[in-house]
């Protein structure tokens, strides 16, 4: 994992690094080609895209899906920056509920991620332009009282910083001098709001990594970073209901994540390695999020079926059940079901009389009897 690193000595009057006297006379205009590989992944997540649109699922399973999303976004890309939660810890604090022996600043990182994610989504297909100060504005609501509070939220810093490997303290990345962000924050702001002749799903990519290039805040820059990519993907059309979880890709694989944003600077700032690392990742989970669409396409027709079979509230439920796990156990349908073990056999016995369940007996590998869909 890298962290940020920021030192005070820096005078902003001598101004004698060579890159930052060539930054001010260039304007940013990203270097990358448009691969076979990348162009066949766009169009499968444009294929995708199409599929969501098409689809119709009710509102309810749309919000679950949501929810669900959220919890997982929040919950890594925190995870990705140092936080220790668990996903089910996540998914309990965002849901309102008491966890105990939590870090402090785990727990608010992790809910101030989802106050900014609930900021962008105000931004779905809106047609207001980036601005420096809606950068800020995500920043702020990310590090409130948090370890990055210290990084004066919602300004661009006024010391250098470095990109550091928390293992080997070794300085991986020194991101231009402070008194270069205004200029290269103004430029990039811009040129992402004038990007119309690229694909958005590009210039998501690009505007993550530039953002991580700049590092304008003294902390916070990767959530900000991907927060943003979330804002153009959002405001261009490509929310995809709001059920993507990017950073969980990255998380499943940080030293990959890390490789992928590093080869810009090793190729001479050549962002095409890192753009086919980004859309593959969005193309995995918008892939995840097809088949998951798919799967609650089939469960809704055949609990329509069945449906027709003269079901009570508790079957129902552990019809659902089923077509989501593949089966399920006494004491499961009595969970589900909210009933006690004698209304559940009851229950049991009649989906087996009608022919819409059958038992499957205990096994070496699993003692416990089930009940699986005929």
């Amino acid at each position: 994992m890298f962290y940020t690193k920021s030192v005070t000595r820096y005078n902003e009057r001598t101004r004698l690094d060579k890159y930052s006297l060539f930054n001010m006379k260039l304007k940013f205009n990203p270097k990358f080609t448009i691969t076979p590989k990348i162009n066949k992944t766009l169009v499968e997540i444009e294929r995708v895209r199409g599929f969501l649109d098409a689809i119709k699922l009710k509102d309810e399973r749309i919000a679950d899906m949501q929810q669900r999303a959220l919890i997982l976004e929040s919950h890594h890309s925190t995870h990705i920056e140092g936080t220790a939660l668990s996903v089910e810890q996540s998914k309990s604090i965002l849901e309102g509920k008491k966890v105990n022996d939590v870090d402090r600043d785990d727990k608010n990182e992790l809910l101030n991620y989802k106050k900014a994610m609930d900021f962008i989504s105000r931004y779905l297909g809106k047609d207001d332009p980036v601005t420096e100060g809606l950068v800020r504005e995500i920043h702020k609501l990310l590090v409130k009282n948090v370890r990055g509070e210290h990084a004066d939220p919602g300004n661009y810093r006024k010391v250098q910083n470095y990109v550091v490997n928390s293992k080997t303290k070794e300085v991986v990345y020194t991101p231009p001098p402070p008194f270069d962000v205004p200029v290269l924050m103004r430029e990039f702001v811009d040129w992402v709001n004038k990007s119309e002749d690229i694909s958005p799903v590009l210039v998501a990519g690009i505007a993550q990594f530039q953002f991580v290039h700049i590092h304008p805040f003294k902390d916070g820059n990767g959530r900000t970073a991907r927060l943003l990519s979330t804002l153009v993907l959002y405001k261009t059309g490509y929310d995809f209901k709001r059920l993507f979880t990017i950073s969980e890709y990255y998380d499943k694989d940080r030293p990959l994540y890390y490789s992928a944003i590093q080869s810009v600077r090793n190729n001479n700032m050549d962002m095409t390695g890192w753009l086919e690392y980004f859309v593959a990742g969005l193309h995995s989970q918008m892939e995840e999020i097809r088949k998951k669409g798919a799967q609650l396409i089939k469960m809704d027709t055949s609990l329509q079926k069945i449906k027709k079979l003269g079901l009570n509230e508790r079957q129902e439920k552990a019809v659902r059940y089923i077509l989501k796990t593949g089966k399920i156990s006494v004491n499961e349908y009595q969970e589900v079901a909210t009933c006690i073990r004698r209304t559940a056999q009851r229950d049991l016995e009649e989906l087996i009389s009608k022919k819409i369940i059958e038992a499957v007996g205990k096994t070496q590998t699993d003692p416990t009897k089930h009940f699986v869909l005929l």
